[in-house]
């Protein structure tokens, strides 16, 4: 057990404090401590949204230009999940499983006094629980967001992923997806509405910590 926990000793990561903003005003979500980005309070008046005109598929496609990652974002309603978020886990984690086993877990093999193919299932076993993949759901941004739909990576944290318990998924590495946000100036027949690019940040790797 003890070397265990020495695999598993924790180290606490932290990301960026979240930005000020004011409700409505708020141009984009912001790195915080607890990705994936929470809901942006938006105006609630449908005249700070986009018109017909404003939302030609060919024109933003050109705003947007090579930021445009049809991987991570997309114009039109997306299918479904095939699985849910403990299904996906359970598949990750098989999957891991049957990899080659990282360094850590290869020192730790000799200490364990059972026989070799008893060892090797031992030490899957250990990385298949402790591993975090990111799981992915589209989210909807609204109508005003260009493309409105986002893939939206989150931890796995149903369970614990440490021996002993009381460490869980967290994220620990994050990128950025550049979007168009409607943004508007101004109030009433005096406003000002345009496209303008925002980054919005997405977890790219989930870690067993504390």
């Amino acid at each position: 057990m003890t070397a265990i926990r020495a695999l598993l000793l924790c180290s606490c990561l932290g990301l960026l404090r979240p930005g000020g903003g004011q409700p409505f005003l708020r141009l984009r979500p912001s790195p915080s401590d607890n990705l994936p980005v929470k809901d942006i309070v938006e105006h609630p008046d449908p005249e700070y949204d986009p018109k017909e005109q404003d939302l030609d598929e060919r024109t933003l496609r050109k705003k947007l230009g090579s930021h445009f990652d049809p991987g991570f974002m997309a114009v039109a309603v997306p299918g479904p999940a095939n699985a849910s978020g403990a299904e996906e886990a359970a598949a990750a984690a098989a999957g891991r499983g049957r990899a080659a086993l990282p360094a850590e877990l290869r020192r730790l093999g000799p200490r364990l006094k059972v026989g070799k193919k008893a060892r090797r299932k031992v030490l899957q076993w250990l990385w298949a629980y402790t591993y975090c993949p990111v799981l992915y759901t589209w989210k909807d941004l609204g109508v005003r967001f260009w493309p409105r739909y986002i893939k939206e990576g989150n931890c796995f944290a149903e369970k614990s992923c440490s021996l002993p318990e009381g460490m869980f998924c967290k994220p620990v590495k994050s990128v950025t997806k550049t979007f168009l946000r409607w943004h508007c100036q101004g109030w009433s027949s005096q406003k000002y509405c345009t496209w303008i690019p925002v980054q919005y940040p997405l977890i790219s790797e989930c870690k067993c910590s504390c």
